[in-house]
């Protein structure tokens, strides 16, 4: 499949913005038939209270419902470290296949080791109903799939590629709000320029939507955007700014962030498919804290 190939075909994308997480949740509907994917689903969570909430899934699932759709594929773009995914309660619910990146692996061998899960956590990507290899495709419907890995932010991101549509995980942000962060375990910001400027090889008028939005200096919060408005404008890569400045400028820039607020809970959750932690003998189920590993 080539990419001019891909880009004959033009998605409906409707897309769901938490707000807590800053988050864009999408609905990815093949433009010929009733089938859709969702790709980076909220599951609430109120973390000070320990209460797990369905308010953004329940948005999704009632678009899906309401439009008579079919949900063929559950996507995560990569396993994310600020909110929790809500793919195990929408596959209860509406099916579908979950899928994620192979290098899923590598993100729960470091933080399986780093929540000490044991030998009972399976560090094998067996959660998952796929594991996407790059340059992997798949279908919705009547339209064709493909999978980039774009390592940087973390080793298992992936941009997945339907239609004239990328949906790029946190590889990007508008161009005003420049790129992901590259300082978690397995991070690189020399990977992650690598992985943008194949973003960039796209064909200009590619659309590109975001996993994440901040609204930087007030403006309306937005997430859809092309390769030719990044390949100009971003304020971190565009414009020909090359390997070297960016690896300084990032590098700089991620000693100076805090870790996110939710990280915690997320990485347990999210590298284990979205599953929440069992109950204990006691009852209750409890996520753990690592002092002084993250």
């Amino acid at each position: 499949m080539t990419t001019a190939q891909t880009n004959a075909v033009r998605p409906e994308v409707t897309a769901f913005f938490d707000k807590a997480s800053s988050t864009i949740s999408y609905v990815v509907k093949d433009p010929n038939s009733a089938s859709c994917a969702v790709i980076d689903s909220v599951l609430d969570l109120d973390y000070a209270a320990g209460r797990i909430g369905h308010d953004s899934a329940d948005a999704i699932i009632e678009h899906v419902r309401s439009n008579n759709l079919t949900l063929e594929w559950i996507i995560e773009t990569h396993v994310h470290a600020d909110h929790l995914s809500a793919a195990p309660y929408i596959q209860e619910q509406l099916g579908g296949a979950l899928g994620i990146g192979d290098q899923i692996t590598v993100i729960q061998d470091t933080f399986g080791k780093i929540f000490n899960e044991g030998t009972e956590f399976q560090r094998d990507g067996s959660q998952f109903d796929r594991l996407f290899k790059d340059g992997d495709t798949y279908t919705i419907g009547s339209m064709t799939a493909q999978v980039m890995h774009t390592p940087g932010h973390t080793p298992a991101c992936n941009v997945h590629l339907i239609g004239d549509a990328a949906f790029v995980g946190d590889t990007l942000f508008m161009p005003d709000g420049g790129s992901a962060r590259c300082d978690f375990p397995g991070g690189s910001a020399e990977q992650l320029y690598d992985s943008i400027q194949r973003i960039l090889a796209l064909p200009d008028e590619t659309r590109l939507y975001m996993c994440h939005d901040y609204g930087p200096g007030g403006r309306e919060i937005s997430w859809e955007t092309t390769v030719r408005d990044e390949r100009t404008e971003n304020i971190h890569v565009g414009n020909g700014k090359t390997k070297a400045e960016f690896v300084e400028f990032r590098t700089a820039r991620d000693a100076q962030l805090a870790m996110p607020k939710l990280i915690v809970p997320s990485l347990q959750v999210n590298m284990k498919a979205g599953s929440l932690p069992q109950a204990d003998d006691s009852g209750p189920a409890y996520f753990k804290v690592p002092i002084n590993q993250l």
